[in-house]
């Protein structure tokens, strides 16, 4: 390696080989630092990717992309650097290399770990390397946390998680659905115009109060009282509809009440047919299912503005197809929807029999299982639609569904806490598509998208 080269170099980051597990394209990630690979990755795999489990094709992805950026260099150049592949997005930013190094040549006395460990190994070479090119910043990179506490303990000074997949674009492009105001709003407010609208107050308020604003995100302030949704906004002021925190928490849906304002913001959002996209993000257990659905039977049975409620959920790869065994439609999607049977008997689970109940409001509100591959837009007339995309698989079939041009639905999206998932490959980025919805599906007021956050 240029020794010269590395002296001015910012960084250096050695990847552990459960870090090119966890996204076999990790290495591309590092900007126009350097990232080096050491001997023992490789080896470990080449040894991973013959077991017959997912993980191994993770490892052969790996493997190929690696060669896919080697696959012309000679062994000179390999133990130098190779040129990682230049940013679409940005052509002309600069660009790191990917190095190859034989760990297996370093002495273990380096680190003062015994060398018979593949994690032992790959320290060492980290350690070597720190000492090697003093004035650049070497830190290694692991998912592993006894492994990062052992690279500290044999005098590494840099070591990291690997964090990438959580900064990505896509992410920063999701909006919350929420903005937080410091302090009392009405304080800031001072004067401002107020009319009247049946049962609901809409104050208008000046631009520059809060200047970065879409159509129906909510308003909040430090004094747990005041709430508000943005229903319009022009150059010159915003039109808030004031709900009011206590309203917010107190209103209901087939019996579900909020627990927290983060819900009431939600439940306010599905309950309101002029909200025809509603966007549900939240770790498990946040309420995302039980809100969407008690909000579905509250539109559907009580107030009949909806015919029926439609679930649907892309399947994994292995099932893309529903399959060719017999059986029903419905009866081959019912084991991916089971959380929507599982949150109707929890709402029945004071009656007498949980599972008649269940049966009969499945009836009563034509709740229909409906496999992605053959929705139609005359699928989902007049109807609330419920769709649970898993956040690591493709997300294809969302845009058309957010597309199509049938009037009175109901489209709501419940999605995994795409900030701790781990175990998915993170190649593709479906996030961004769904986020241009926000401009893009802006074809009239009724139809302004809503991204908020369950917490």
């Amino acid at each position: 390696m240029d020794q010269d080269r590395h002296a001015t170099s910012s960084k250096m980051y050695v990847l552990d080989t459960n870090v090119l597990l966890h996204e076999p394209l990790a290495f591309l990630s590092f900007q126009e630092h350097d990232v080096i690979v050491p001997m023992t990755v490789l080896e470990e795999l080449d040894h991973i990717k013959d077991r017959k489990r997912d993980v191994s094709r993770d490892a052969r992805v790996a493997i190929r992309a690696l060669d896919e950026v080697l696959r012309d260099a000679t062994p000179e150049q390999m133990l130098q650097g190779v040129l990682l592949p230049s940013n679409k997005r940005a052509p002309e930013a600069p660009r790191g290399k990917l190095i190859i190094v034989n760990d297996h040549l370093f002495a273990d006395s380096i680190s003062g770990l015994p060398g018979d460990e593949n994690d032992h190994r790959i320290i060492n070479c980290a350690v070597y390397l720190q000492k090697q090119y003093s004035d650049a910043k070497v830190v290694l990179v692991t998912k592993d946390i006894n492994m990062r506490l052992k690279a500290k303990g044999a005098g590494l000074h840099y070591v990291e998680d690997y964090r990438t997949d959580q900064l990505i674009d896509d992410i920063t492009l999701l909006t919350s659905g929420y903005k937080k105001i410091e302090g009392d709003f009405w304080q800031h407010v001072g004067e401002c115009e107020t009319e009247q609208q049946g049962r609901d107050a809409l104050h208008h308020v000046a631009r520059e109060l809060v200047p970065d604003v879409f159509a129906n995100e909510y308003l909040l302030d430090d004094s747990g009282h005041f709430a508000a949704r943005v229903v319009g906004y022009d150059e010159a002021h915003i039109t808030l509809k004031d709900l009011g925190v206590e309203r917010l928490l107190a209103r209901s849906a087939w019996g579900v009440k909020p627990k927290n304002i983060y819900q009431g913001m939600a439940m306010d959002a599905l309950l309101d047919p002029d909200i025809e996209l509603v966007l549900l993000t939240g770790p498990a257990g946040c309420g995302k299912t039980i809100l969407a659905l008690a909000a579905a039977l509250e539109m559907i049975i009580e107030k009949g503005i909806y015919d029926k409620l439609i679930v649907t959920r892309n399947t994994p790869e292995i099932a893309e197809s529903i399959g060719f065994l017999p059986g029903t439609e419905e009866e081959k999607m019912a084991p991916w929807l089971a959380a929507i049977t599982d949150s109707l008997e929890v709402l029945h689970k004071g009656d007498e029999n949980p599972i008649s109940s269940r049966n009969y409001i499945m009836e009563k509100a034509n709740i229909q299982f409906k496999s992605v591959n053959f929705m139609r837009g005359r699928s989902i007339q007049n109807a609330v639609v419920i769709l649970q995309p898993r956040i690591g698989g493709i997300l294809k079939f969302l845009p058309p569904c957010f597309y199509w041009p049938v009037e009175k639905v109901k489209r709501i999206s419940k999605k995994i806490d795409y900030l701790s998932y781990s175990e998915q490959s993170l190649n593709n980025k479906p996030l961004l598509k769904i986020c241009n919805l926000q401009e893009k599906y802006n074809t009239k007021p009724s139809n302004d998208s809503i991204f908020w956050e369950a917490a």
